[in-house]
């Protein structure tokens, strides 16, 4: 069972996980990158329930260009939990991805990867499910912590759990938030900054996940149109 909604069944995988040390992803020198995002219904109560409709997307960019896409519609697997965000999303994120008619080289998640209470986040548990390099980013850390980065885009500065650095602090753009970047699954803390660094475009978010992310709530906008 590779996506336990029990919580204390996810706790131990997600160690087990953490323990794994596969063979690091070395980049070639033109890779495609994908990203995927999941959004939920809108006017529900609390953090989220289990059941609750999903809408999720993924998106593959070679370069600049988007040359594949998926969409698939699917429910919640779990409440959400801070730490065992696996258990609500994962399901229906494989399902997306696996669905692409072009699979990436290296896929960008927005979750976690190791900043995490475990140190396997759901960017880590998808990539190895899955069987791809993953970043994770997000808008801000889960557990990690550091000094933020210089105010100038490409400015970055460690994060830390303890005495761990476990990701990045990133400035995408000069005078915006920065973003935290966290190694996934086969992936080191440098190559997973070069990644998210050469997909950043012209959005604060990375382009892979801003695509996936405006695929999604398209059709979650469709799909509240037409029920």
């Amino acid at each position: 069972m590779r996506w336990p909604t029990d919580s204390a069944e996810l706790e131990v995988l997600q160690r087990q996980l953490a323990e794994l040390r596969p063979g690091p992803w070395t980049p070639h020198s033109r890779i495609t990158v994908g990203g995927c995002f999941v959004c939920f219904g809108r006017g529900g109560t609390g953090p989220g329930d289990s059941g609750d409709p999903g809408w999720a997307a993924a998106a593959v960019m070679d370069g600049r260009r988007l040359v594949a896409s998926a969409e698939t519609i699917g429910e919640a697997a779990a409440p959400y939990m801070p730490g065992l965000l696996a258990a609500r999303e994962g399901s229906l994120l494989e399902s997306t991805v696996r669905a692409l008619p072009r699979q990436p080289d290296v896929l960008l998640v927005n979750a976690t990867g190791r900043d995490h209470p475990r140190r396997a986040g759901l960017a880590l548990h998808l990539g190895w499910v899955l069987d791809l390099p993953t970043v994770g980013v997000t808008h801000r850390p889960l557990v990690a912590s550091g000094d933020p980065p210089g105010p100038w885009a490409g400015s970055g500065s460690p994060l830390w759990i303890k005495e761990e650095q476990v990701g990045w602090w990133l400035r995408t753009r000069s005078g915006a938030r920065a973003v935290a970047v966290t190694p996934g699954w086969r992936i080191g803390l440098d190559t997973s900054l070069e990644v998210v660094e050469a997909v950043v475009v012209r959005a604060r978010t990375p382009e892979p996940i801003r695509q996936a992310r405006r695929l999604a709530r398209t059709a979650r906008s469709r799909g509240r149109e037409g029920s």
